[in-house]
């Protein structure tokens, strides 16, 4: 159903050393990268929804919305565990470490980061019934 999903940043440098580590251990490439944003998915399957982060296209600086969020979904707690921690080393900021929620399900675990420009991302794990 989701195409893509695209955050702005003020600093596309930044970005990039940010998200690079983060897609390189989902498995995701650079899909395309100009002077003005950087797509990450898999370049070989369109069905894939890609990720792009940049400069908004009408030149306004870019702002992040209260209550907007990412979220991304792994098999295995040991994933969100390594993306928490690569975003961490990568400029991110902590938003709620690595741990099971029960108030959104059963075996629901999720880390919550900022990217360097306070886009909201989550990592999470639920099982499907």
């Amino acid at each position: 159903m989701i195409a893509y999903t695209m955050v702005g940043t003020h600093n596309l440098e930044r970005a990039l050393r940010f998200y690079a580590p983060l897609f390189n251990s989902m498995g995701l490439d650079v899909c395309w990268q100009d002077d003005a944003c950087v797509s990450f998915g898999d370049p070989d399957d369109v069905n894939v929804p890609r990720f792009f982060v940049g400069f908004p296209f009408n030149g306004y600086p870019a702002s992040v919305g209260n209550g907007t969020m990412t979220a991304f979904q792994f098999a295995d707690p040991k994933e969100v565990d390594t993306l928490y921690q690569l975003a961490l080393q990568n400029g991110g900021s902590d938003e709620g470490s690595p741990g099971y929620r029960p108030q959104y399900g059963e075996g629901f675990f999720a880390a919550y980061v900022r990217d360097p420009d306070g886009n909201k991302l989550a990592f999470v794990v639920y099982p499907h019934r």
